[in-house]
């Protein structure tokens, strides 16, 4: 028994689709970026790490990459240092790996739930 089907794609809803999920995971980014200073998880002293030093680089995120980069000379150092006895007057929560709670801490969803909701409502779905 032979079955026959035949198959349709809406193309036009496809490139939206794909332009919506590149819009959300940029939005996503500078999402995780604020939730990271309000929560004041960087280590501060002036602020240029945190504030003029750290931004979101969308140059690929067509191809589904995104980056949040920190580009002071001392924050690779600071950053793989939690050792240090970071300052606590500004940021209360100030730690070396202050990515690690959204990467296996309790924060560790933040970046997907800010996404599927995000995509949600860029793709209309």
């Amino acid at each position: 028994m032979a079955v026959g089907v035949n198959v349709k794609l809406n193309r036009n809803r496809i490139k939206g689709l794909t332009r919506a999920a590149q819009i959300s995971l940029e939005q996503t980014a500078e999402a995780a970026k604020t939730e990271l200073i309000s929560k004041q998880l960087m280590p501060f002293d002036s602020g240029a790490s945190q504030n003029e030093s750290t931004y979101v680089e969308t140059k690929n995120s067509k191809y589904g990459v995104v980056e949040i980069i920190t580009s002071t000379p001392y924050a690779r150092r600071i950053y793989y240092h939690p050792e240090y006895n970071f300052s606590k007057v500004k940021n209360a929560n100030a730690q070396g790996n202050w990515w690690e709670p959204f990467i296996s801490g309790k924060n560790k969803d933040f970046c997907k739930k800010a996404f599927e909701k995000l995509f949600k409502r860029n793709g209309g779905v």
